[in-house]
């Protein structure tokens, strides 16, 4: 976990891949929020297109690459729910404080990923690291 945790707070804008309420692949700008309760979390807004897709189908994978060029994909089920504890610590990133202002926004959604696998790779040929979280 600490790994995964690592790579994604090293590299902070992530590109989130959703199917569409359309049917059709959709690949977002994200950023993860940070890791509570051994979960991995991210935030939204309920009224944007991604949340809608998530709700319809929770399937996700997250991708990003490091300036020296190793990279992560990560995918999971997106659960969300209404932990204020997380809307908090969410609520840290000046971004985030910026776009809801307080946890108790009724439009700011929390996710984790559920059976989160990872992969960090990169181009030395050695062997991928792949997580189980």
């Amino acid at each position: 976990m600490n790994d995964v945790v690592k790579f994604l707070q090293e590299n902070p804008v992530q590109y989130l891949a959703t199917v569409g309420c359309d049917g059709k692949a959709k690949c977002r700008p994200f950023m993860f929020a940070g890791e509570a309760e051994g979960k991995l979390w991210f935030c939204t807004n309920n009224t944007k297109e991604v949340y809608q897709d998530m709700q319809k189908n929770a399937f996700v994978e997250l991708s990003v690459s490091s300036p020296s060029y190793a990279w992560i994909r990560l995918n999971g089920e997106a659960v969300f729910e209404n932990n204020m504890e997380v809307k908090e610590m969410c609520l840290q990133n000046p971004i985030v404080k910026g776009q809801y202002q307080e946890a108790s926004n009724p439009i700011f959604e929390v996710f984790y990923l559920k059976n989160a696998h990872a992969v960090i790779a990169d181009f030395s040929g050695n062997p991928a690291k792949e997580y189980t979280l």
